[in-house]
């Protein structure tokens, strides 16, 4: 049996060696604590993940987690083993640590509220909200069609807003929270202004560029990344949007009968 074929059991928990100890109760409180749970992970995630969480890590905790997830030691890892290892490092997309439940739901109900107010001038109820260190620095919903712009997207509003109250228009540090996954135009300005992460509702898929047609904010080519989290109170996002083209349709009807 080679080093680089996982065997021991499963349910094992992590333990030191390989891991450091201070490594073995960061992963726990991360939700990994054996070595089922850091093979679903995968080491790279896993090690992004305590980076994310304001650990140091080096790449010697790398191998030490791929050898974790292995069984084996840190040392017994082949060259090519490590080499891949690295190479999946620079091209792994962004790593953050989701918002909290309830702290997601709270802003994802302020953005709501914005698509509401896009449904009230008959608008594509979308909302969002950009939010810094707990609070709200920048809302915006729907209205290319009032606004005569086309760029007028809830996220763009939100981007606009926020970037005049901080007087910059890289927005480092922030969450943008929409109720819609984000299309190309939007995902491409939320990188622009280098967003942190982006949580949305329901997911787009037409449209949407955080993984249901493309994603942009995993294009490591690009030179920012953004982590991103869906399906936060994706029903009453989803909800919303299927009463409002509802409405339409049966307005539609209404008219040609």
């Amino acid at each position: 049996m080679t080093p680089d074929t996982p065997h021991n059991s499963a349910s094992a928990p992590l333990s030191s060696p390989p891991l450091p100890p201070a490594a073995v109760l960061w992963l726990r409180e991360l939700g990994i604590a054996d070595r089922a749970a850091l093979d679903a992970a995968g080491a790279v995630r896993a090690f992004l993940l305590l980076k994310a969480a304001g650990h140091t890590v080096t790449r010697k905790l790398l191998m030490a987690l791929e050898a974790a997830r292995q069984g084996c030691h840190w040392s017994e890892l082949s060259d090519t083993n490590k080499q891949n290892l690295l190479a999946a490092l620079a091209a792994h997309p962004p790593v953050a640590l989701p918002p909290a439940r309830e702290e997601a739901e709270r802003f994802m109900r302020e953005a709501l509220a914005e698509a509401d107010k896009a449904a009230a001038l008959g608008e594509v109820p979308v909302g969002a909200v950009v939010v810094k260190d707990g609070r709200i620095i920048g809302r915006g919903f729907n209205q290319p069609v009032s606004a005569h712009d086309p760029s007028a997207h809830a996220e763009m509003m939100a981007l606009r807003d926020a970037a005049r109250s901080e007087g910059n228009y890289r927005l480092d540090g922030c969450t943008l929270y929409v109720t819609l996954e984000p299309c190309c135009m939007c995902g491409g300005a939320l990188l622009h202004a280098r967003v942190a992460r982006v949580v949305y509702g329901a997911a787009e898929n037409k449209t949407g560029a955080a993984g249901s047609v493309v994603n942009l904010f995993a294009d490591h080519r690009l030179n920012h990344h953004a982590a991103v989290f869906g399906g936060v109170l994706a029903e009453d996002c989803a909800e919303r949007l299927s009463r409002f083209f509802a409405a339409r349709r049966a307005s539609h009807q209404e008219s040609e009968a």
